[in-house]
């Protein structure tokens, strides 16, 4: 992965610096007068506050109902605690700009979906990519390659077109393919849905994989080969799909496609799920697991969900 320039650096840290000044309440006229200099100055300036300024939206949502939810209630300690913590939320959109979250490449990205969405383009060549949710990709179709900077991907390249798909540890080689890249924080998984590909480690030797089969790629090289696991591969569609599986893998994708917090009880881990969960309204599929398991959905808001056992009631 592309290190960003320091002066890009610069320009995301000075954003976070502006956004945190207006949040505290304390900006001058004066201060204004300089914040609408330094945006005018540089178009990057401009883009940068631009952006800044729909993720500050995006995160706003979270301290407000959780104060909403909060206040709600008479104990006053609770109160108490709340104030105090309104007071850090309003520093969290510069902690977030600067965050792992949401890195500078991120922002800048040819292609990049949001927590919870998906979008596909199809390239002048006829390549499709995916991408899943929080994914980012740039695309450098004049030298056939399409690096992920953040995510999943899944790219389906016709026959007679070549297409290298760029990830920190190497790249992997696509040519009439169907093949699904998911990055982590010390590896990705490369999985094949149809033809084959070839990856090309930074370091070890290339290894081959079929339609149907799998494997990470890493610092340390390529490896092992496993079946391809399909529970993985439904977002494509939409969907994720199981067939007798715990809940514990449900929930895990599940929450990759919600904003805020999902968890549940240990217990509930080895319950077991047949099914397929659409990932447009993942309201709904929690619902239809406290339908048809013996579990409860305790919701502090939309975004602060909990998962327990369901207590038997005489």
């Amino acid at each position: 992965m592309a290190t960003p320039s320091t002066e890009a650096r610069e320009v995301v840290r000075a954003a976070a610096r502006w956004l945190a000044l207006l949040e505290s309440g304390q900006a001058s006229q004066r201060d204004l007068q300089h914040l609408a200099q330094w945006r005018a100055s540089s178009s990057l300036h401009e883009n940068a506050w631009q952006k800044a300024q729909l993720l500050r939206q995006r995160f706003s949502q979270l301290p407000t109902e959780l104060a909403m939810a909060t206040l709600d209630r008479p104990d006053a300690n609770r109160r108490a605690l709340l104030k105090q913590a309104l007071g850090v939320a309003a520093l969290l959109p510069t902690a977030w700009l600067l965050s792992r979250q949401l890195p500078l490449d991120a922002w800048t990205a040819d292609v990049h979906t949001a927590v919870g969405e998906r979008r596909q383009r199809v390239l002048s060549d006829g390549t499709t990519l995916q991408l899943n949710t929080d994914s980012a990709v740039d695309i450098d179709l004049a030298n056939r390659r399409v690096k992920l900077l953040r995510g999943e991907v899944a790219v389906a390249v016709p026959e007679a077109v070549s297409l290298a798909l760029q990830v920190p540890y190497g790249q992997v080689q696509v040519s009439g393919a169907e093949v699904c890249v998911r990055l982590f924080d010390q590896a990705c998984r490369v999985s094949v849905a149809n033809g084959f590909a070839t990856l090309q480690p930074l370091h070890g030797s290339p290894l081959v994989l079929q339609a149907g089969q799998q494997a990470s790629l890493s610092a340390s090289g390529a490896g092992p080969v496993t079946p391809v696991d399909e529970l993985l591969l439904g977002w494509r569609d939409g969907v994720l799909r199981l067939d007798d599986r715990p809940l514990g893998d449900l929930l895990r994708e599940l929450r990759r496609y919600r904003p805020g917090l999902l968890r549940w009880a240990p217990e509930l881990e080895r319950l077991r799920v047949t099914g397929t969960f659409r990932l447009d309204d993942t309201d709904r599929v929690l619902a239809l697991l406290a339908a048809s398991l013996p579990l409860e959905v305790q919701a502090r808001t939309r975004y602060w969900v909990t998962l327990a056992p369901r207590e038997n009631r005489v």
